[in-house]
């Protein structure tokens, strides 16, 4: 399997998902602003969004890809299947009983998460419809473990795309329908969401089917107890014990931080959502498309022995995270007002409202090389099948963003929330670095300060190019052009990339050492 071509191809679906994202989020910005039903909006969104961390690609994903890969490699097709049958059967049934724990309950869980909203009402309803779209999402994780394991990468990179589209056709199509009845518009975006978790799940199941690994999930409490009764699934259980603290101790912080920003005033959640969003398309393309790629062969390469590839595919990681992530952390700290006022200048969204996210996007760029650091560096404990050491650090991390918090956020504001996730990621990226080399797990491998020597002087030449295209261009007075202003970003960007890329062929950086197979 060519590394790079599999990373490539999570990469290219992940950037149509964020492209379809940024549609749908544009959407959002033209049609309610930053305003206080937007917050309503996002903090009931971010619900079922940190459920899905903990049953879905979070906690879950961590613990089951691992010993899937590895039950695959060591005991065959056969066993392997059986072995997403049970789990399939309790995961279905946690999360049916979760979903209805959640809807009857949704006034205390947004109370958790936004005590400070104004449309506290509506939060609450909008948590209530979407409360079931982690049932199907945690499902999707499952079908994509599954996928990934049988090195099928591309349709589970896909997938996400339909959650944009269906909250675009939604909010286009239902909206008008919701006025014209005295309804709430934003109600539309509650309905693409739950649409968006039923067609994802749905375009999975063939795929599952064509392998045969489609799980056969038991309905009747038999069933259930059978499933239940299965090694493997204790197995997971114990694996995800320590993933699901981790994971809460991270979703802890970004309940922690909606809290703070929910009372600071109107329109900072969304403030910090937008910035996020953009701070997504490097974490999504590059973290998340690395991380995909390496937990299955990470888990290969330890059920074989491999010690010098595990270490060698680890080193591959870091060196084209830093080739891609080093420019897009420069890109975020000087050139944010021009990426910010294209992509959301339109409609309700003011002035004020794009200089607030830019400075949200630049506290989340003062971290970015951790954000995607973290998502590369810990495959290689999950492949290890140890979760307890990535929680340990996990722990340490969140006190110490609560600690920067409490210095940032009088003095910043909102975008101190940003700058402490940003700088903390920064920390539990240099931890778990230390940790993997520590256990032996990872050397890293030889040329690195040439290497660094030779990303240094392309990034400063971005840097000074988008920069002086940031002053000299009034991005904001183009508000009425937008044609012409998206143009002139797609110009500065590729000028950028053809700075960047020549400056590192000048520099002799062999771009085809990342051609790497496994």
């Amino acid at each position: 399997m060519n590394l790079l071509k599999a990373a490539s191809t999570v990469s290219l679906w992940t950037l149509l998902s964020r492209i379809t994202g940024l549609v749908r989020d544009q959407l959002i910005a033209a049609s309610f602003g930053a305003s206080a039903v937007t917050d309503a909006f996002n903090v009931a969104f971010r619900i079922p969004n940190l459920l899905r961390r903990l049953f879905g690609e979070g906690a879950f994903s961590a613990a089951f890809v691992p010993i899937l890969a590895a039950t695959r490699e060591r005991e065959g097709d056969e066993v392997t299947r059986r072995l997403i049958d049970a789990v399939g059967t309790v995961l279905l049934w946690v999360l049916v009983a979760t979903c209805v724990v959640g809807v009857l309950a949704a006034p205390a869980v947004v109370w958790l998460f936004g005590a400070g909203l104004e449309e506290f009402d509506l939060a609450v309803v909008l948590t209530r419809w979407m409360f079931p779209y982690i049932g199907f999402m945690s499902l999707v994780a499952l079908s994509a473990g599954v996928l990934n394991t049988w090195k099928n990468f591309a349709l589970p990179a896909a997938t996400p795309v339909l959650l944009n589209v269906a909250m675009i056709g939604c909010s286009l199509g239902l909206t008008p329908v919701l006025r014209s009845h005295d309804i709430q518009p934003i109600h539309a975006l509650s309905a693409g969401v739950l649409l968006g978790g039923v067609l994802q799940l749905a375009v999975q199941i063939p795929a599952l089917a064509r392998i045969g690994a489609l799980p056969r999930i038991g309905v009747l409490p038999g069933a259930l107890l059978a499933a239940w009764r299965h090694p493997g699934v204790h197995r997971v259980l114990k694996q995800m014990a320590p993933a699901l603290l981790g994971v809460s101790v991270a979703q802890a912080s970004l309940l922690i931080n909606t809290q703070i920003a929910s009372h600071l005033r109107p329109g900072a959640v969304s403030w910090l959502v937008y910035a996020d969003r953009l701070m997504e398309f490097p974490t999504a393309l590059l973290g998340v498309a690395l991380g995909v790629v390496l937990i299955p062969g990470l888990s290969a390469l330890r059920a074989r022995g491999d010690h010098a590839g595990y270490s060698a595919q680890l080193d591959w990681g870091l060196r084209l995270m830093m080739l891609l992530a080093t420019p897009c952390a420069v890109a975020m700290l000087v050139f944010a007002k021009p990426l910010v006022a294209v992509l959301f200048h339109y409609g309700k969204f003011s002035s004020e409202a794009v200089d607030m996210t830019v400075l949200a996007l630049r506290g989340y760029g003062c971290g970015l090389l951790g954000l995607v650091g973290v998502k590369v560096l810990a495959p290689g404990f999950f492949a290890q099948q140890d979760l307890r050491t990535p929680v340990r650090i996990a722990v340490m991390v969140l006190i110490c963003t609560q600690l920067m918090n409490v210095i940032f956020v009088p003095w910043l504001g909102h975008a101190g929330l940003a700058l402490s996730i940003g700088l903390g990621a920064m920390v539990n990226a240099g931890w778990l670095m230390v940790g993997l080399q520590k256990r032996g797990l990872y050397s890293p491998g030889p040329g690195w300060p040439v290497y660094l020597a030779r990303l240094a002087p392309a990034n400063l030449a971005l840097g000074l190019w988008l920069g002086w295209s940031a002053q000299a261009v009034g991005w904001l007075d183009l508000q009425a052009h937008a044609g012409q202003r998206a143009g002139l970003l797609a110009g500065v960007i590729g000028v950028g990339a053809l700075l960047y890329f020549g400056a590192l062929r000048l520099a002799g950086l062999p771009l085809k050492q990342f051609l790497r197979r496994t």
